[in-house]
């Protein structure tokens, strides 16, 4: 999301260099570079004024540490300016309330309200614990109540039944009392997409917030909009209480303006990003977590958030103790590390969240890390025999054939994948011997594992 963004900024910051101080003269530059940057990301002009405007001010005079470079400094700056810009803290959905706890959700026709809506659904009963019921009141397009209902089946919430001749006030109405009726903690409400140019469907929404009283009022709104977002958001904060906003299709190809410029303009917090497809799709938005990742400084806390939510413990468990003995790491256990991996949003979704040096290209980087390449990793494992995949030196020329064959792919690429798991079998070994530093010298560079972008085999 954030690709061009990142690397302009991190050759704004190189461009500072043999200075003791930053001072108005040397940074003029590089504030020059940074404000492009962000306009070229979609963000605000306002919020690009003021924000060039108040990183001048703290950095013209800052004495640049011992440990610092003045690139370094600035973008410590620039940094702290970035947190303060997106909003401080991560605040999650306040259910400190009587149950059922409304949480009612609007935006722009298309932007991703009844996939999102799932998605909340899905992470309050997953990490909550919460019982959530679900309800439509797009009388507008009937294909969204079914479309609600299915997915709610999907994740395990409940579903207030909706169809489109009743009115979205008598909807509201019936499903609070389903709601307590079954007991629920919360219920979702999805409201029809509208234009915040259309009077009629304002009007709309305005009555069914008055009906639902909700708790939560989230603007949902699609990352890739561009300038229109901005616009629209600020347009829905005048006519509803908002509460918080919801950016959607973040993995997309979005420049990541938008998350800028609408906590700025609103004033309201960012409380989660969309991040694919999937129900488990579904980012809390932490404001210094993302304001390290568009940086270039990575994001690991979320990630091993993401790896204790979706690791399988069991399997975990028994690979830590494979990898203690440097025993027994077969093909089933390469295969499981591959899906585990796609499990996570793949290694593109990885890689955001990694800091990554200075000298390496992460569109690039991300270009390199295919996940058909894992895909096909993982179908020609399917392909052997369960004796196949424990004893991989078994495996000879008439047999790579027939598992090529059967996962639709060349004998070479069969090739590669058993000199991918040699190698990482060898890395067990060493780990299981002399620990992670020795591995680490045993790998070219010092760096990426067998298989990787950047590590050997490749």
């Amino acid at each position: 999301m954030f690709d061009n963004l990142t690397g302009r900024l991190s050759d704004a910051a190189r461009s500072l260099t043999g200075a003791g101080r930053l001072t108005e003269s040397n940074i003029k530059d590089t504030l020059r570079q940074v404000r492009l940057a962000l306009l070229e990301a979609d963000v605000a002009l306002p919020v690009v004024k003021g924000f060039i405007e108040r990183v001048r001010e703290r950095a013209v005079g800052e004495e640049v540490a011992k440990s610092l470079t003045p690139g370094q400094a600035l973008v410590k700056i620039i940094h702290t300016e970035l947190v303060a810009i997106l909003g401080d803290e991560h605040r999650p959905i306040d259910l400190r309330h009587q149950p059922p706890v409304v949480v009612m959700l609007a935006g722009l026709q298309g932007a991703g309200k009844t996939t999102t809506a799932a998605k909340l659904a899905r992470q309050l009963i997953e990490r909550d614990k919460k019982r959530v019921m679900l309800v439509s009141v797009d009388i507008h397009r009937p294909a969204a109540i079914l479309q609600l209902q299915t997915l709610a089946g999907e994740v395990g919430a409940l579903h207030s039944a909706s169809n489109a001749s009743e009115a979205p006030v008598d909807i509201v109405a019936r499903a609070l009392d389903d709601a307590r009726k079954g007991q629920a903690d919360v219920l979702i409400v999805d409201t029809a997409g509208r234009l915040h140019i259309d009077g009629d469907m304002m009007s709309e929404v305005r009555a069914v917030h008055a009906a639902a009283a909700p708790v939560e009022t989230l603007f949902v709104v699609d990352s890739m909009a561009g300038q229109d977002a901005v616009n629209a958001a600020t347009a829905f904060n005048e006519s509803l209480p908002l509460t918080g906003v919801i950016l959607t299709k973040a993995d997309g190809d979005s420049k990541g303006g938008v998350a800028l410029s609408v906590r700025e303009v609103t004033g309201k917090p960012i409380r989660f990003m969309g991040v694919g497809e999937k129900t488990d799709a579904l980012e809390a938005f932490h404001p210094e977590r993302m304001a390290s990742r568009i940086l270039g400084m990575g994001d690991v806390l979320t990630l091993v958030e993401e790896i204790e939510g979706r690791v399988e413990k069991e399997k975990a468990e028994k690979l830590a103790k494979k990898l203690k003995t440097g025993k027994g790491f077969d093909l089933t256990d390469l295969r499981d590390q591959l899906e585990q991996m796609l499990n996570m949003g793949g290694l593109g979704a990885m890689l955001d969240k990694l800091p990554l040096p200075g000298n390496v290209n992460p569109a690039a980087l991300k270009n390199e890390a295919n996940d058909k390449q894992v895909r096909r990793q993982i179908a020609i494992i399917n392909s052997m025999t369960p004796a196949e995949r424990r004893f991989p030196k078994t495996i000879n020329g008439s047999r790579k054939k027939r598992i090529a064959s059967g996962a639709g792919l060349q004998i070479q690429d069969v090739n590669r994948l058993l000199k991918q798991h040699m190698q990482m079998e060898k890395m067990m070994k060493k780990v299981s011997k002399g620990g992670m530093k020795r591995m680490l010298r045993g790998m070219p560079g010092g760096g990426m594992p067998p298989g990787f972008p950047g590590g050997p085999g490749r």
